[in-house]
């Protein structure tokens, strides 16, 4: 795995774990922010060829309903 694609993931993977700890927290500001920087990399990802494998896909815990959604 390039240097790219592994720093891609990690930064995935920090994404949805944060994302997750928004949700729980009900802070939708940083929900919003994580939404965001996770559709930047997964782009980011396309531009440059690069599938990431082992992180979780948009539309799954992104998407979950947080308080007040």
């Amino acid at each position: 795995m390039g240097e790219l694609s592994h720093m891609i993931e990690q930064r995935l993977n920090d994404a949805y774990e944060s994302l997750r700890t928004a949700h729980a927290d009900g802070d939708l500001s940083l929900v919003d922010a994580r939404q965001a920087e996770i559709e930047d990399l997964y782009r980011i990802a396309a531009v440059h060829g690069i599938e990431p494998s082992r992180c979780e896909r948009p539309g799954a815990a992104d998407r979950v309903a947080g308080p007040g959604r």
